[in-house]
């Protein structure tokens, strides 16, 4: 176990625009177009090298790009790579299965170059850990899930506090079986914060975020759906913002963020209007959904697993993992009065298919991220996937450069 304290300054997580330009408004009617981008297809994995990759990525003040792959290594159960500007792709480490195995989640950095992440399997258990990568590469297991009290399964990466202590969540596990939200100290010490009961307070599949009074803010899946969104208090009170009903959403697995009015934006992989392709959504501090998008499963796509980022004027961006002109995702923008452009369909090929993971964005409103599949990799059927690039399209406005492209987690200060 390394016990090295960890610093709040120092843990970035790369999501651009945490805190939105304006509020975004819901409308009756909104349009759809295709303003496609150029895409650079920056990397291709090949199974050895990574698999499969399902997380988003972070970037040192260098621009190099860090991430994990779902599968491949050299022990096909995932690794943790950095893609250099140029485009040289490192594997930093594979994962054996005792040291975890099948990361799912981003990663987070402090200082001195650690990474932390989670794995969905492996580690003493086979139910999860929750590990530390050095710059010299080597893998501490900080925790291994034993799958009963304390969780197991942690899809989702984590944040942290000035005290270096990392907050989570598990899919399963718990005192219900149902999952949990948990804090994991420098020491190693775990401590369940919640413990999800059943029904629509089941299954988080996403991470947490938090406000300056040290509430936490995250989705539940709700094991069949439709699920939830809390608010879970420094004290370890869960309060329920908002139950879905299916028409409004259904089963977020994407994490959520705020704006400066305190709303709370995200996506929903189903429901909506049509019940079944997934939202973007809006909920407001006294409670109330505005659905900003219903996906239609056809040009626009469906099915969004990943959350939002947003940009200066509060255009919001994000992925479908499916559908789409080219059949396999897409990349979309929302605007401020609700017009949904769809700035690149992926078509399965070279260019990658199936975008599961948050972007980041540089100054200039390039967008990078991960499709699960695609890409000129052939040891992997459909494809191992990829890392892109994506143009900026023309109405991007502010934004981070890609030699700096970590915007702090907003700071638990009361925990």
């Amino acid at each position: 176990m390394n016990a090295k304290r960890r610093s709040e300054g120092a843990f970035r997580k790369s999501r651009l625009g945490a805190l939105l330009g304006a509020a975004l408004v819901a409308v009756a009617g909104v349009s759809i177009t295709t303003a496609a981008q150029n895409l650079s297809t920056l990397h291709s994995f090949t199974g050895g090298d990574g698999a499969n990759p399902g997380a988003g990525l972070i970037a040192d003040p260098a621009g190099n790009l860090y991430g994990t792959s779902f599968n491949g290594g050299a022990s096909g159960q995932g690794t943790v790579f950095q893609l250099d500007p140029s485009g040289n792709l490192t594997v930093l480490y594979s994962f054996t299965g005792g040291d975890g195995s099948h990361p799912r989640a981003s990663l987070i950095a402090d200082a001195a170059g650690n990474l932390y992440g989670t794995t969905i399997n492996g580690g003493a258990n086979d139910a999860g850990t929750v590990f530390q990568l050095t710059p010299s590469r080597t893998l501490n297991v900080l925790y291994s899930f034993t799958g009963g009290s304390d969780g197991a399964l942690p899809w989702a990466g984590m944040i942290a506090d000035a005290a270096g202590n990392l907050y989570g969540t598990t899919y399963s596990g718990g005192a219900s079986g149902q999952g949990t939200v948990f804090q994991l100290d420098p020491s190693g010490t775990q401590t369940v914060l919640y413990s999800f009961t059943g029904g629509n307070d089941a299954s988080p599949w996403a991470g947490l975020i938090a406000d300056a009074a040290g509430n936490l803010y995250g989705t539940t899946e709700g094991g069949d759906g439709p699920g939830e969104v809390f608010q879970l208090t420094p004290s370890g009170i869960l309060n329920v913002l908002h139950n879905f009903t299916r028409r409004d959403g259904a089963i977020p697995h994407g994490g959520l963020i705020f704006d400066a009015a305190g709303n709370l934006y995200g996506t929903t992989h189903n429901g909506g209007a049509s019940a079944a392709y997934g939202t973007v959504f809006q909920l407001t501090p006294s409670g109330t959904l505005n659905v900003l998008h219903s996906f239609t499963g056809g040009s626009d796509g469906a099915y969004p697993e990943a959350g939002l980022i947003a940009d200066m004027a509060g255009n919001l961006y994000g992925t479908t993992a499916s559908d789409g002109s080219g059949g396999q995702g897409t990349v979309f923008q929302l605007t401020p009065s609700g017009a949904l452009n769809v700035l690149y369909s992926f078509t399965g090929g070279s260019d990658g298919g199936r975008p599961a993971a948050d972007l980041i964005a540089d100054a200039a409103g390039n967008l990078y991220g991960t499709t699960a599949s695609g890409g000129a990799g052939t040891s992997c059927p459909g494809g191992c996937g990829t890392v892109f690039e994506l143009a900026a399209p023309p109405s991007f406005t502010g934004g981070q450069s890609r030699r700096n492209m970590i915007a702090t987690r907003a700071r638990i200060s009361a925990r």
